[in-house]
């Protein structure tokens, strides 16, 4: 019997992961994102697909512990300080938001036919976004710590801290006989739900460091993952206790840890728990999507959807614009926090016990925000595809026109801000242009003029004075318009010297084929000097090291001149990918030729 329940368990965990491996890369690879092939995979599975796990609802209980770590995280990235300095947003921003969603949505399920009570409720529940499905969009975008994305978390932390008075509001309006006998008074509830928080942030001043110091002079790595657990899952207990969100207990620990010199081993230790109880919720959403439900009152349930979807996404746009975010960004917005969130099954659970709604009710409100979540990455998919780029602020940019200089510099990043340290110590005239605001409006500080320009394109190569410099340097990273760029110089200013920025080898073999004066890899000779002082590390004296360095750069020198020149090299290079790996040296008994090349790799195994 035991043998037949374990195996039963490991059935259902194989069918969850292998549908996890299935569906999420082919979402990915179509380019509908991670969120969406969860949600699918777990549809598939689930009691309404192919019926290979039968009880969702369990398995849900277990995942939201996915979206209590998963702002754990987020807590560890927020500091006090800068929590402090968002309070405006969270409750001015988040407190606006939600209000007139709230009075617009009630209105929405009026018109429904549905009493005040019930579309209250109904609005309530749907109000309160995904802080999973946003915060995963966000951070696989880079933009969680974003002017824009900080917007977002804020509003979201102020949802879910919502959930605690909604939850009274529910009671109250629950009838007098459905309110259970030993349910606390509303004062009494509200003093235990602070308490519990101030206990928290107690202990999170006073204990958790010292706690990690002990734990970590032990050095047993096991008990600081086990540790870190702890702190995730006892926070969230303790704030379930006094009848608040678990995921906020978790935000508050990591806040609490934020500024913790364990913070990014934390950090190490939660995150592959996050990522794969993450994913489970997903699944789980997918699963306890009643297809029985929304077939037999389809007409309710997708003009439910629409209506509620639209409406919240008008008022998110609008209170963004009253906020004085960009078109653009309000639009993102709405988009991102149209849909209802996983709170609302709370929510709706506790109204049908309570007998404010009735299980047909939450049936439906509960298959109306899965569908909302499981609409909203398609949506992003489609707008994105959709909509076009947001218009680049030109404020302090001054366009490329008429200018001469002895040398034009191509890019100013990274690679460009190096090379032209040179030129300016020989007194060189400079004339600088880059298609990134941004990098012109950062490099004003240091004393760098930096003109706006697309390199691409002869009219501005022109008015850049490509036609009077005495050397053009190309340091940008798009293949494409660097081969633009050289085709025009090389065209146009047969006498200027080209030196030009390859992005790998076959780019390089390209340029020079195409007359390029001189052309540098970006990444070889940062290569060849990690290899050098790798075999310093070993042993090897500076004359050794240099030895080989020389020797490697001739070698690949009169290789790329073979293969310039479109003959073969008979020596025993091999190309994996962008490095040039040499055999490695053999026995007397076997060595090759006095002319082989020398060897830079470690044997291979």
């Amino acid at each position: 019997m035991a043998s037949e329940s374990n195996a039963g368990l490991l059935l259902g965990a194989v069918t969850l992961l292998g549908a996890a491996v299935v569906a999420v890369p082919v979402f990915r690879r179509i380019g509908l994102g991670s969120v969406l092939g969860y949600l699918a995979g777990g549809l598939a599975i689930g009691p309404f697909g192919l019926g290979l796990v039968t009880n969702p609802q369990t398995l849900l209980h277990v995942a939201e512990l996915g979206v209590v770590m998963f702002l754990f995280v987020i807590g560890l990235e927020m500091k006090p300080s800068h929590l402090w300095s968002l309070r405006a947003q969270i409750f001015g921003l988040g407190s606006l938001q939600v209000v007139l969603c709230a009075a617009l949505l009630t209105g929405v399920s009026i018109a429904f036919g549905f009493p005040w009570q019930v579309s209250f409720v109904a609005a309530s529940g749907f109000v309160l976004t995904s802080t999973a499905i946003v915060m995963q969009v966000l951070m696989e975008r880079g933009d969680s710590a974003t002017p824009r994305g900080q917007r977002i978390v804020s509003i979201l932390l102020f949802e879910d801290l919502l959930i605690v008075p909604l939850l009274a509001l529910v009671a109250f309006l629950a009838p007098s006989q459905a309110a259970p006998t030993d349910a606390l008074p509303l004062w009494q509830r509200i003093g235990q739900a602070l308490g519990v928080l101030a206990a928290l942030v107690a202990a999170g001043v006073w204990l958790l460091n010292p706690l990690f110091s002990v734990l970590a002079k032990a050095r047993v790595r096991e008990l600081l993952t086990a540790a870190a657990l702890l702190v995730v899952l006892g926070a969230a207990l303790l704030m379930d206790l006094g009848g608040l969100s678990m995921a906020m207990g978790a935000f508050v620990a990591g806040v609490l840890l934020s500024e913790s010199t364990f913070r990014h081993q934390l950090e190490a230790d939660v995150e592959p728990f996050r990522g794969l109880l993450l994913g489970l919720f997903f699944m789980s959403v997918g699963m306890s999507l009643d297809l029985d439900v929304v077939l037999r009152n389809w007409p309710l349930i997708v003009s439910g959807v629409f209506a509620l979807m639209i409406t919240k996404g008008v008022c998110v746009y609008a209170v963004a614009r009253l906020a004085r975010s960009s078109r653009y960004d309000a639009f993102d917005r709405a988009l991102l926090m149209m849909q209802g969130g996983e709170f609302a099954f709370v929510l709706y659970a506790e109204a049908q016990k309570l007998g404010v709604i009735s299980t047909e009710v939450n049936a439906n409100m509960t298959a109306i925000v899965v569908l909302s979540m499981a609409l909203t990455p398609l949506i992003l998919v489609v707008a994105q595809r959709l909509r076009p780029p947001p218009r680049v602020s030109l404020d302090g940019v001054e366009a490329a026109h008429d200018l001469r200089a002895n040398v034009l510099i191509i890019g100013f990043g990274r690679v460009g801000q190096v090379a032209s340290q040179i030129p300016l110590a020989r007194g060189a005239s400079l004339t600088i242009i880059d298609d990134d605001p941004d990098v012109i409006r950062n490099a004003l500080p240091y004393g760098f003029k930096v003109h706006y320009g697309d390199g691409s394109r002869e009219d501005v190569l022109h008015a850049a004075g490509a036609t009077h410099a005495q050397a053009v340097v190309v340091c940008i990273d798009d293949k494409h318009k660097t081969n633009l760029i050289v085709e025009f110089v090389l065209r146009d200013c047969p006498q200027t010297h080209l030196v030009v920025r390859a992005f790998d080898r076959q780019h390089a073999l390209q340029l020079v084929q195409m007359g390029v004066d001189d052309v540098v890899r970006e990444t070889f000779e940062s290569d060849a000097q990690m290899g050098r002082l790798a075999g310093l590390a070993l042993g090897a004296s500076m004359t050794e090291v240099d030895t080989l360095a020389d020797k490697l750069r001739q070698r690949d020198a009169e290789r790329f001149a073979l293969e310039t020149s479109g003959g073969s090299f008979a020596g025993r290079a091999l190309v994996l990918g962008n490095i040039d790996y040499i055999e490695p040296p053999r026995r007397d008994d076997d060595a090759p030729a006095a002319d082989a090349p020398a060897s830079v790799a470690p044997r291979a195994t």
